[in-house]
């Protein structure tokens, strides 16, 4: 399983990279057996979960210096925290890169030959967290950023999916076939945007989470466009729909 995205799915890429967004420090990891390792949150990320119903090992930082050799074989972990699908909110397309990387090692460190290349990375599934960055670190930062008074909301979206179809379609190059491509979740309930005074305090930023239903309907038909490639097996994500269920039910899932 090879793993591209943002904080959402990191394992510990910053850690080993000279940027201020790192998590290898508690309270980070304090549920999580290893401690601390620079994943962004307090125990598992989806990844790890998913990694274990799949029987699969947790996939490596890329950046990890012991990440090669056989290690290799059970896939490699991409993502960094703040990365986006533009590249002015954060290198996504370096990720990508990396990947490149991995498959050259594969076949020359590892051995596999075309053949056996080919058919790894084929029965490999890929999984992609993006765009959550490229919304609340970029178009809804005017301050610093021009991108909303240069588009709309559904040309940005159409913005950021051309982009991402470019890069989906390198991944699909370098011969990858399976892709999991998760949605953007309900950024209008995020404490930083409700606590930017644009909606009453015990409700979420609803047009912010309008902009989202755009780009996440976009991709969903991204995903059916992309599936008529040879071999191809695209799946799109409802992470909108996910958590948005535990916001409204709570009492489900704990109570949390």
């Amino acid at each position: 399983m090879f793993i591209f995205g943002d904080s959402l799915v990191e394992v510990g890429n910053n850690n080993y990279l000279s940027s201020i967004a790192k998590s290898n420090y508690f309270p980070y990891g304090i549920d999580f057996n290893r401690g601390p390792t620079g994943r962004f949150c307090n125990g598992k990320t989806f990844v790890d979960i998913l990694a274990e119903l799949l029987g699969l090992p947790y996939p490596p930082a890329f950046a990890d210096p012991n990440t090669a050799g056989a290690r290799l074989l059970g896939g490699v972990n991409y993502a960094s925290a703040a990365a986006g699908i533009l590249d002015e909110t954060g290198q996504h397309y370096q990720q990508v890169a990396n990947f490149e990387t991995t498959v050259y090692q594969l076949r020359t460190t590892v051995g596999m030959g075309g053949g056996n290349l080919s058919d790894f990375l084929g029965k490999s599934m890929a999984v992609l967290v993006f765009g959550s960055n490229d919304y609340i670190n970029n178009y809804l930062m005017p301050a610093i950023y021009s991108s909303s008074f240069n588009y709309s909301p559904p040309q940005f979206a159409n913005l950021l999916l051309n982009n991402y179809a470019r890069q989906l379609v390198a991944l699909y190059g370098l011969g990858l076939r399976k892709f999991l491509l998760a949605g953007i979740g309900p950024l209008g309930c995020i404490p930083n945007q409700r606590a930017s005074g644009q909606s009453p305090p015990d409700r979420c930023v609803d047009y912010v989470n309008q902009m989202l239903g755009t780009f996440n309907e976009g991709l969903h038909s991204l995903v059916d466009q992309l599936n008529r490639q040879p071999g191809a097996m695209y799946a799109f994500g409802n992470t909108y729909a996910a958590v948005g269920d535990i916001l409204n039910n709570p009492a489900t899932y704990g109570n949390v």
